[in-house]
């Protein structure tokens, strides 16, 4: 029997099926209902940019909110009086969309709105790496409808930004949306009442401050957000939390191993991709090297080497590398540090941590060096010789000079020991700086010893003041 082609009164219903607004005026409640990610607002100025001819390319890792967020637009859109039959949703993984261009798409979208003219309109394509060659053809639709606005989205990030740059160049805007920061979290939480804005002495890339009301309920939120907190749907719902590994393993993880990162690059054996990760995750914010993973692992080195390549592509892992104490010149040493780029990726694998467990110390590190990698144009080292470590240095790359140093603690000790700091106090003496800040429990405060300044501030509340000022900052870069 011959297989019927789907008619194009079917298409036309299913486009009118995804745009209720186009029969109402108006996006369902369902999705106006959630709160917008912080990251909207740095979003939404892209979309309404008709003046320069680029389509805007979404993206990021799965379950961050990219769809809502398209949502969010097309009401944002609304709100402002832009005729609603001249907005288009359309979600690319549909199957009746099989083998339509994206023009045709477009050209089927006018005709189930009876609106001849292709100005004026702003169209939203989601999921669009499930298209073939999706590049070329929104390449076209740019160049033939310069007064049409083309916002797209896609989950296969990696794959994404390499063909945004390769076909796109001067025709697209990349947009990353990572998983939550801490400050988003808190966000929306509707937590803002724990949070105060401070005064605070510290030379850094850092320009407000930030302090708690609570640090005991905010500690109790940080971990949460450790354990949860990277993805808006799983932080909203306590049947998720209670089985995170179901969903953040099988609908984050699982898809990118076994079907994104496979398809992508022509992994076969996936086996070795998921231990690898699987290894990586628990030991987040641990030092390795290629000979010791390989050994480990039984993968050959130049396997895990392209492995790890991929994973960071997919924005699951970054990879942070090492300078000396004394860094005169920079050197990618042979030993580095693999930080997932979300906690809650740990707790879906193994199980959620507690306050007291062993490894909470790398957990924290994890969650604060994920505030940092929102930072496109900030790189993170660590510093490591033979008599100490230092958790966090920014450098300059010019002269291969420490800026600045963070040691990350969860623990009180230091604050009533600072003395105890000792390879964070030579790295400073060696490196002619002043001032370092140290995270603590709950303790916070300046302590001064041998001429040295250390501030020290809850990890929490570092944690949401990295955020909230890489937020502030990404808003006055696009000023």
């Amino acid at each position: 029997m011959a297989l019927l082609p789907y008619s194009e009164e079917q298409v036309l219903d299913r486009l009118r099926f995804e745009n209720p607004w186009w029969a109402t005026g108006s996006v369902e409640e369902y999705y106006t209902s959630m709160q917008r990610r912080l990251y909207f607002d740095l979003f939404m100025p892209l979309v309404r940019e008709t003046s320069v001819r680029r389509a805007v390319v979404l993206m990021g890792p799965r379950r961050v909110g990219k769809t809502v967020m398209m949502y969010h637009a097309v009401h944002n859109l609304l709100e402002n009086e832009i005729d609603p039959l001249k907005v288009a949703f359309i979600s690319i993984e549909t199957p009746i969309y099989n083998n339509i261009s994206l023009e045709q798409l477009f050209s089927f979208c006018r005709k189930a709105t009876k609106q001849d003219s292709p100005k004026g309109w702003y169209v939203f394509f989601d999921e669009i790496q499930y298209l073939k060659d999706w590049e070329v053809h929104l390449k076209s639709l740019v160049d033939s409808y310069p007064h049409t606005r083309f916002v797209v989205s896609g989950s296969a990030a990696a794959a994404l930004r390499l063909k945004s740059n390769e076909s796109g160049a001067g025709r697209f805007t990349d947009f990353m949306l990572p998983p939550l920061t801490f400050n988003e979290f808190i966000h929306l939480k509707q937590l803002n009442r724990l949070i105060t804005e401070t005064n605070l002495d510290w030379q850094g890339s850092l320009t407000k401050f930030y302090s708690t009301n609570n640090i005991n309920e905010l500690n109790k939120h940080f971990f949460d957000y450790i354990n949860y907190g990277g993805y808006p749907e799983v932080i909203f719902s306590d049947k998720i939390q209670s089985n995170p590994g179901r969903y953040i393993r099988s609908d984050i993880i699982d898809k990118v191993l076994l079907r994104d990162l496979p398809s992508l690059y022509g992994i076969r054996d996936v086996q070795e991709l998921n231990s690898l990760f699987t290894a990586i995750a628990y030991n987040s914010a641990g030092e390795v090297s290629l000979e010791e993973l390989s050994k480990n692992s039984g993968v050959q080195k130049n396997t895990i080497k392209r492995y790890i390549e991929y994973l960071e592509a997919a924005f699951l892992i970054k990879v942070v590398h090492k300078i000396s104490n004394k860094p005169k010149q920079f050197q990618r040493a042979t030993q580095f540090k693999i930080y997932l780029t979300n906690p809650s990726l740990r707790s879906a694998l193994f199980a959620p941590l507690q306050p007291t467990d062993p490894f909470i110390g790398n957990m924290v590190e994890t969650a604060i060096y994920a505030q940092w990698l929102h930072r496109d144009w900030f790189t993170p080292y660590y510093a490591r010789w033979q008599k100490g470590e230092v958790d966090m240095v920014k450098l300059d790359e010019k002269n291969f000079k420490p800026q600045w140093a963070v040691e990350i603690k969860w623990s009180n000790q230091f604050f009533e020991k600072p003395g105890d700091l000792k390879p964070l106090l030579q790295f400073l003496k060696d490196n002619n700086l002043q001032t370092a800040l140290v995270t603590t429990i709950d303790k916070e405060g300046t302590k001064e010893i041998d001429n040295l300044k250390l501030q020290f501030i809850p990890a929490s509340v570092y944690a949401y003041t990295v955020g909230k000022n890489t937020i502030l900052q990404k808003q006055k870069r696009n000023m």
